[in-house]
């Protein structure tokens, strides 16, 4: 009712939209299963802090795959996954690497003293000091970056993952600005929002100024719940970032692809989550899968394309461990299409009660003991 999203709401009625789609309650726990189809726990990834949030050597990633079917990788932005080798991506797959260090914009592994506007990030190893807001200047290096493989004939994969909105809550004024009378925190945050609404409103017409839209594969998802807002909205769901209820891991995924024949609004009712991404990516582009990985997740392409008439009654997971080392069902979901187990204890029919607030764990042992 507020944050207005125009270009992404564009981009949602030309795509395929998957409406139950999973990822982990916080950031790096996320992108560690986006990049290897990995459930997290198993890549070593389960904080965003004390070595937690380094994904393991043997992991393969989506930068290292693509790279070994002959496609120029690129990542800006966000990595959260290690800042020192053998961890970083440039060391993981990446030919062309724009980010910031750690978490977030400032934090300790961070470039000395660093900030959201004019800050210095590190391009290929080395700081680079950059001018404007740091979301403008992912976009901007990683369109650089396509504009160089469409010149040198080159398949490309650019994942661009921005730090905002995160805190601290720094936007530019003019994205802010019409959202002043939330305060200052929740204006910004919407502002940060509002700037990646504005970036991929550019990048789309970018890439069809260049004519690389009708075979480029486009996709939008975040890595976990709201941070903040979410008194005002919130989809009507329980809980935010870090929550083990849906509030905390339920967000959107969208994909464009003209080529493929999605581009126009269809929307997927069945449980997915992050891992399958990589295998959904390996089957669309039709390049070979990493020699002895076996992935969590699975090619997504039947439902992508309406087919999925005895598609599987999947179970699948997601926990916020936040702790040096794993503790059983902590802040967990076992999750299918219709039901959500929290913790090992409570369940929710989501379908009937999608806002999780009547526990029906002792009217449904069985299916309680089944997803255990």
């Amino acid at each position: 009712p507020t944050l207005k999203t125009p270009n992404i709401d564009e981009l949602s009625a030309q795509s395929v939209n998957l409406a139950d789609y999973h990822v982990a309650p916080t950031c790096s726990p996320t992108r560690c299963a986006f990049l290897t189809g990995h459930w997290t726990t198993r890549t070593g990834v389960w904080h965003t802090i004390m070595g937690r949030s380094m994904l393991r050597a043997n992991e393969v990633t989506m930068g290292q795959v693509f790279k070994d079917a002959g496609y120029a990788t690129g990542m800006f932005g966000k990595w959260h996954l290690g800042d020192n080798y053998p961890y970083r991506p440039e060391d993981r797959g990446y030919t062309e690497v724009m980010r910031h260090g750690g978490g977030g914009v400032g934090q300790t592994p961070d470039y000395w003293d660093n900030a959201y506007f004019d800050g210095s990030y590190w391009h290929n190893g080395e700081p680079e000091k950059v001018e404007g807001f740091c979301t403008d200047v992912f976009f901007d290096y990683a369109k650089r970056f396509i504009k160089s493989q469409k010149s040198a004939g080159q398949p490309f994969l650019a994942y661009i993952a921005t730090n905002a909105p995160h805190g601290p809550m720094h936007s530019p004024e003019e994205y802010s600005a019409p959202y002043e009378d939330q305060g200052t925190g929740v204006a910004n945050f919407y502002g940060m929002i509002a700037n990646i609404d504005d970036n991929v409103g550019k990048m789309r017409e970018f890439l069809r100024s260049e004519g690389l839209e009708e075979n480029t594969i486009f996709i939008f998802p975040t890595d976990n719940g709201s941070s903040s807002g979410t008194k005002n909205f919130h989809a009507g769901m329980r809980g935010n970032q870090g929550s083990p209820y849906d509030g905390g891991h339920r967000v959107p995924f969208m994909m464009h692809w003209p080529a493929g024949g999605y581009n126009s609004a269809h929307t997927v009712e069945h449980i997915t989550a992050h891992v399958d991404v990589l295998p959904t990516l390996i089957d669309l582009c039709d390049i070979a899968s990493p020699e002895g990985v076996k992935f969590d997740g699975v090619s997504l392409t039947p439902l992508l394309d309406g087919n999925a008439a005895d598609w599987p009654n999947r179970m699948l997971i997601t926990a916020s461990q936040r702790v040096t080392d794993p503790i059983k069902w902590r802040q967990s979901a076992v999750m299918t299409d219709r039901w959500r187990l929290i913790n090992g204890k409570e369940l929710y029919d989501i379908k009937a009660d999608p806002g999780q607030k009547s526990d029906v764990a002792s009217g449904n042992p069985e299916t309680v003991e089944r997803l255990r």
